[in-house]
């Protein structure tokens, strides 16, 4: 690449383009978006859209994640974490080349890659043993040289190791998505992925987030392990089934709703245990409500009230999960796109964001959002 990215970028006046990627826990698809920015304010939206996993991907990444829960603390890391992580990475070039030929990109157009990786792990400090770990699976430096592009990438290890939750990390996204909207203060933005977490932006780096509990997670596991289908289609199922109330309440009986933010989860640490003797409707359903449910408990433990709540991630394509956090809550709920965002691409954003504040070395966490001690910088970048 000649001169060092640090090089080539300080000498670049315009603002960084960016492309971030994003793989959830779901397992459904690695999410693409070009962000124009220079970590702190958005220039402007570059293209976005996604490919879906390979099938083949989608079991290595699956047998990762069940080694990832039986491993052991101190044990030496499964083997099959190189595997998924050059899987991961060539799954990321795969989308990253047809992306960029869809759109008529070259690498000389973007100036950086923002890359998370697919989290099979994710134990916040606290939670087993002291000390945390975060497991997000990717070869950054096979993507990098595939792409000829700088990549930043590990960008929640830092945050854990300073004793914080590593998650989650795009409420500082969030607020420059609120400050680009104009939309007044106090306004919270909920990402309904796998497990839901809920951003108060009271103004700048005036920030409240934390995990709110499972959302689609949950509900996508009932599904596919019943039907194979990936998810609950439209809330169809719940919405032909009945609500358990006595299941939702023992749901919330779990510590983790009494205790104050900031507080994170991984996608696995409810159990279909509770549901496992219902019906396939009444099982969609009653985990419906629950997510509605910790969604709802998650906005009450805001230090202030919300004027609005705009939501963001697969779970706003549910309407009976939408309706159900609306009558909940009493808060006016809006999807992404009615104050102009796209929804399903603000976590592909976020990590371009993310991946421009990690070049600048300012700030990904902060005490009010993951609970580290002092705002965090975080991440690394990996050069061809």
């Amino acid at each position: 690449m000649g001169a060092s990215y640090r090089a080539r970028a300080m000498a670049v006046k315009r603002p960084m383009r960016v492309l971030g990627f994003m793989t959830g826990t779901s397992l459904d698809a690695v999410d693409m978006a070009v962000l124009e920015t220079d970590g702190e304010t958005i220039q402007a939206f570059g293209p976005a859209g996604e490919k879906k996993l390979d099938p083949a991907v989608r079991a290595v990444l699956e047998d990762a994640t069940a080694a990832a829960l039986a491993w052991p603390w101190g044990a030496p890391r499964p083997a099959i974490f190189a595997q998924a992580g050059r899987v991961i990475a060539d799954e990321h070039l795969a989308a990253a080349r047809a992306f960029m030929a869809d759109h008529g990109l070259t690498v000389d157009d973007l100036d950086l890659v923002g890359f998370h990786g697919q989290t099979v792990l994710h134990e916040p400090p606290g939670r087993v043993r002291p000390e945390g770990r975060t497991i997000q699976l990717g070869d950054a430096a096979r993507l990098a040289a595939g792409l000829d592009l700088p990549v930043a990438h590990d960008f929640r290890t830092a945050d854990v190791a300073a004793g914080g939750q590593g998650a989650p990390l795009a409420p500082i996204y969030h607020e420059a998505l609120v400050r680009w909207s104009g939309l007044p203060a106090p306004v919270a933005v909920l990402n309904l992925g796998g497990v839901g977490n809920v951003t108060l932006v009271g103004g700048e780096r005036d920030l409240e987030a934390y995990d709110t509990g499972p959302a689609n997670g949950m509900i996508d596991l009932w599904v596919q392990a019943r039907t194979g289908a990936r998810c609950d289609e439209d809330g169809a199922l719940a919405l032909a089934g009945e609500i358990h109330a006595d299941i939702v309440d023992t749901y919330l009986a779990h510590p983790y709703f009494a205790a104050p933010g900031p507080k994170s989860l991984d996608r696995f640490d409810f159990s279909l245990d509770p549901v496992a003797g219902l019906s396939l409707e009444d099982g969609a359903a009653t985990l419906t409500a629950f997510a509605a449910q910790a969604v709802a408990l998650g906005l009450e433990g805001l230090s202030r009230r919300p004027q609005r709540l705009i939501v963001c991630g697969g779970g706003r394509h549910n309407p009976l999960l939408m309706a159900s956090i609306a009558g909940r809550s009493a808060i006016p709920v809006a999807a992404a796109e009615a104050v102009g965002w796209r929804g399903d691409s603000i976590e592909a954003e976020a990590f371009a964001y993310l991946a421009a504040r990690t070049f600048k070395g300012t700030p990904i966490s902060f005490p009010g959002t993951t609970g580290v001690a002092t705002p965090m910088t975080g991440g690394r970048i990996t050069e061809t």
